[in-house]
C-alpha cells in the first residue's frame, strides 16, 4: 500500500511539472523572439532598413511605422515580426547579405507573415494545443490513478501530444509557403527581383548543413529550405527585373560598422585590412581602434572621413561616442551636436546628446532644455535609458513630481514593479499638475496590468 502511494504521488507530482512545462513551452514559443531578445540601437542601420521596407509595407497596404524597426544582437539568420507589425532583423542577417536585395527578400517575407494575419493565428493555434495537451496530460492522469501504472499513462499522453506537434509544424510550413508566395508578389509590386530571396535561402541552407540540422520537413517548422530555393528560382526565372544588382556604399558602411562593433577586432582587420582605404574599411578600422583603446589611430581616421563628409551625422556621432566613453564630455557634446543639426528627428541622436549635457554640469537653462529634448524624443520612439536621463534633468530641476513619475517608467521597464509604485505614489504626492495626474493614472494602469499578482489569477 504504502509503495502504491509512493508511485501515486511521484506520478502526480511528474504529471503537475509535465503541465506547467507544456504551457511554458507554449508560452515561450510565441514570446521569446520578441521579449528575449538583445537589441541594440543604430539611427544609421535603422534608417537604411526603413528605406527597404517602407516600399513593402505600401505595396502590402500595411502603416508604416519608421520607429517599429528593431535590430537583434545575434548572428544567425533570421528576421521575425511581432504585434503591431514590428520587425526584427538580426545583425547577422545584415552582415552575411550581398547586397540590398538580399535583405529586401528577408523584409518581404516577413512582411508576408503579417499581411497573412499569422502572429494572430499562431497565437490561437497555440491556445488550441494548450487545451488539447492538457486534455491529454488529464487522460493519463485518469489512466495512472484507475491502473496504477505509468505506462499506460505515458502511452496516452506521448501519443497525443505527438499528433500535436505535428499538427503544428504543419500549420507553420503552410505559413512559410504562404509567405514566400506573399513576398514575390510584394517584391514585383516594387519592381524587384526575386533573386536575392533565393540567394539568402541558398545561405541558410548552407548554414544548416554546417550545423547538421536535418531537413526532414516531418521535424521542420519550415519548408525544406530545397523546395523553397526552387520555388524562387522559378519565380526568379520568370521575373522582368533586373537580377544583379552592386551593393550601395551605404549598405557597405552599415556592414563594416555592425562588424566592428560586433565581432573580435582581429577578425575585423582581416575583413578590412589597413592596406584597404575605402570609406567602409576606414570607418571599422576607426571602430576596431576604438575598441582596442588606441584611441589616436581611432580618432585620426575618422577625423579623414569627417574632412571628405563634413556632412555625414554618423561620423559625427562616432567621433561623440569615442569621446563619451573615454570621459571627454565637452567635446562629445559638441560632436552630438553637430550630428544632431544634421539629423534633427533623430530620437537617438538626442538622447545622446542629453546625456552628454547632463555630465557636463549644466545650468538651469541648459536642464530646461535637456528635459524638453528628451520629452520629444520620448514621444517619437519610447527609450528605457531616455526615461532614467529625463528623471535626471527634472531631479536638476527640483521638479519631483515629474522626476519621480520619469523613475517610474524607467523602473516599469526594467521589470521593477514594486519600486514602480512607490515612485509612482511619490509623483502624487509632489502635487502634480493635472496633465501629469492623467499620466500617472496611466502609469498606475499599465502596472496593474503587468503585476505579478495579477497574472496570477489566470
Amino acid at each position: 500500500m504504502a509503495k502504491t502511494h509512493r508511485i501515486s504521488f511521484l506520478w502526480h507530482k511528474f504529471l503537475l511539472g509535465l503541465i506547467c512545462s507544456i504551457l511554458l513551452q507554449s508560452a515561450l514559443l510565441s514570446y521569446a523572439q520578441a521579449d528575449s531578445i538583445s537589441l541594440i540601437s543604430d539611427e544609421e542601420t535603422e534608417d537604411f532598413l526603413a528605406k527597404q521596407l517602407k516600399p513593402i509595407f505600401n505595396a502590402a497596404g500595411i502603416p508604416f511605422n519608421r520607429n517599429n524597426i528593431y535590430i537583434v544582437n545575434d548572428n544567425s539568420l533570421n528576421a521575425f515580426v511581432s504585434d503591431g507589425n514590428n520587425m526584427f532583423v538580426n545583425t547577422g542577417t545584415i552582415m552575411r547579405a550581398d547586397d540590398e536585395n538580399e535583405i529586401v527578400g528577408v523584409l518581404a517575407h516577413e512582411t508576408g507573415h503579417i499581411m497573412g494575419g499569422h502572429i494572430l493565428r499562431q497565437k490561437l493555434k497555440l491556445q488550441d494545443m494548450q487545451q488539447v495537451s492538457l486534455a491529454s496530460l488529464l487522460a493519463a492522469g485518469a489512466a495512472a490513478a484507475a491502473t496504477g501504472r505509468a505506462d499506460a499513462a505515458m502511452a496516452i499522453m506521448m501519443g497525443t501530444q505527438s499528433s500535436v506537434l505535428n499538427a503544428m509544424m504543419a500549420y507553420q510550413v503552410e505559413e512559410e509557403r504562404s509567405a514566400d508566395e506573399s513576398a514575390i508578389k510584394l517584391l514585383s509590386a516594387t519592381k524587384q527581383s526575386p533573386i536575392g530571396m533565393r540567394n539568402f535561402m541558398k545561405k541558410i541552407e548552407h548554414q544548416n548543413r554546417l550545423s547538421g540540422v536535418s531537413e526532414n520537413p516531418y521535424f521542420r517548422t519550415h519548408p525544406v529550405t530545397s523546395e523553397r530555393i526552387a520555388f524562387l528560382n522559378y519565380a526568379a526565372q520568370n521575373s522582368p527585373f533586373p537580377q544583379s544588382k552592386r551593393p550601395s556604399e551605404e549598405f557597405l558602411r552599415i556592414k563594416a560598422k555592425l562588424s566592428a562593433f560586433l565581432e573580435e577586432p582581429n577578425k575585423v582587420l582581416q575583413k578590412y585590412p589597413l592596406s584597404d582605404k575605402s570609406v567602409a574599411a576606414r570607418y571599422a578600422q576607426s571602430i576596431v581602434f576604438f575598441r582596442m583603446l588606441k584611441l589616436n589611430q581611432s580618432l585620426k581616421l575618422i577625423n579623414e572621413l569627417i574632412s571628405e563628409e563634413p556632412d555625414n551625422p554618423y561620423f559625427h556621432e562616432l567621433k561623440g561616442q569615442i569621446f563619451m566613453e573615454t570621459g571627454k564630455i565637452k567635446p562629445a557634446r559638441a560632436e552630438y551636436q553637430k550630428a544632431l543639426a544634421l539629423l534633427p528627428n533623430s530620437a537617438l541622436f538626442q538622447i545622446n546628446l542629453a546625456h552628454a549635457v547632463l555630465e557636463d554640469n549644466p545650468t538651469q537653462a541648459e536642464l530646461k532644455q535637456t528635459a524638453a529634448l528628451l520629452n520629444k524624443s520620448l514621444v517619437q520612439k519610447p527609450d528605457t535609458y531616455g526615461w532614467l536621463l529625463l528623471a535626471r534633468a527634472y531631479g536638476g530641476l527640483n521638479d519631483l513630481a515629474n522626476s519621480n513619475y520619469a523613475s517610474a517608467e524607467y523602473s516599469l521597464r526594467i521589470g521593477a514593479y514594486d519600486i514602480t509604485k512607490k515612485q509612482a505614489n511619490q509623483a502624487l504626492k509632489s502635487s502634480p499638475s493635472p496633465q501629469l495626474r492623467l499620466k500617472i493614472d496611466d502609469l498606475l494602469n499599465r502596472l496593474e496590468e503587468l503585476s505579478p499578482s495579477k497574472n496570477r489569477k489566470l
